[in-house]
């Protein structure tokens, strides 16, 4: 009998959900994110916290905002359900579901009094709340199915490792952070910029930590490109070899890592096409990320059968070298210049969301691939 056989329960018993929780964690997160972004200009407005409840019709309002208001909940509401199961099920877990979405939508409506770019508003705690309803009523349909008897679960117990639940959520988030532009392809964790302009704003004087960290004469375009070569190399290196981690021996190892490069890139093209222009889809694709790429799947074709301790180690290294490099040049101009076409309208609150992604992915991943419980499984 091997460690996994003690640690999983006899097939067909009814389980909680591991995977369930983290997934509600990390959406809790892009919620309050999004509805709370851009951080900035706190203040007291004077009115009582709970104004927005109140029978006034809102006087300013789209079909789109409320579609998106109850369908950015829905998944929220299933998560609570999916996360409640077994110990709740049926009405009683939809009931509980629905009043955490009152209090998470009431609770993101009050702290918006706070901020002046935000406006709290009796209509959106409504469809926030309504949306999170209706997700816990698909939840408690579908628990059963997808807990106990889906072919779903099968496979996370045939090809990933017990602990694998929360690595699992995490390595899911890697494709939806693509959604946000980025200077270089899968350069994430650029955060010396928001650093540097929050520090300005501080002292009261302009601060540029990547100019410190780099003095000297600007970039060549060959510079720029090798940069983006080892960006791109390292950031999806280090984040199929997190997803390595997490699989068993006899799992369809290479298939995985292609599954998962092949979402980022869709996601990637789908998300350039629609920010910009059509036309743009494929803006990503320089010289220097076809480099990385070719190099990263070279890279990748022999570490996917190493051993899973190795892989752990190298997906440390390659996120932290990745982290360096793209802290550490300026912005690409190019980029720059296709930025200037971004137009975020009415997706200003999801690209808010999309951001923190980009921003911490890399930093949540080395969190978990540093944590003393990952002293990998070697089934």
């Amino acid at each position: 009998m091997t460690q996994a056989d003690v640690a999983e329960p006899a097939h067909g018993s009814p389980r909680g959900s591991p995977i369930s929780r983290a997934a509600l964690l990390a959406y809790l997160l892009l919620i309050i994110y999004a509805s709370w972004y851009p951080f900035s200009g706190w203040r007291d407005s004077g009115l009582p916290l709970l104004a927005f409840l109140n029978l006034t019709k809102q006087r300013y309002w789209t079909g789109f905002d409320v579609t998106v208001n109850i369908v950015g909940y829905i998944p929220f509401g299933v998560l609570l359900v999916l996360s409640l199961y077994p110990r709740l099920r049926g009405a009683w877990a939809v009931l509980l579901a629905g009043l955490g979405g009152l209090l998470v939508s009431g609770t993101m409506e009050a702290v918006q009094n706070f901020l002046p770019s935000r406006v709290p508003s009796n209509l959106d705690f409504i469809t926030n709340s309504s949306g999170c309803l209706a997700g816990a009523v698909l939840g408690a349909l579908w628990a059963p199915g997808l807990l106990d008897r889906s072919r779903l679960y099968q496979l996370r117990r045939r090809w990933f490792a017990p602990h694998a639940s929360q690595g699992l959520v995490l390595v899911a988030l890697w494709p939806l952070a693509q959604i946000y532009p980025q200077s270089y392809l899968f350069g994430h964790g650029q955060v010396l910029p928001i650093v540097s302009g929050w520090l300005s704003a501080w002292l009261d004087e302009d601060i540029n930590l990547m100019a410190m960290l780099r003095p000297g004469a600007a970039m060549s375009v060959e510079q720029y490109w090798l940069s983006e070569t080892i960006i791109t190399a390292c950031g999806m290196t280090g984040a199929a070899l997190t997803l390595m981690c997490l699989v068993r021996r006899g799992a369809p190892r290479f298939s995985l890592m292609l599954a998962l490069i092949a979402a980022a890139l869709v996601v990637k093209s789908l998300a350039s096409s629609l920010l910009f222009r059509p036309d743009n889809a494929f803006v990503w694709i320089t010289p220097g990320a076809e480099g990385g790429f070719l190099i990263g799947l070279i890279m990748l074709a022999g570490l996917v059968f190493a051993p899973q301790v190795a892989q752990r180690r190298l997906a440390v290294v390659t996120l932290i070298l990745s982290l360096i490099v793209v802290n550490t040049i300026p912005v690409n101009p190019y980029f720059s210049s296709t930025l200037q076409g971004w137009v975020q309208g009415k997706f200003l609150n999801f690209n808010g969301a999309a951001q923190f992604l980009s921003l911490l992915w890399p930093f949540f991943a080395l969190w978990f691939l540093l944590l003393p419980s990952h002293k990998l499984n070697r089934q």
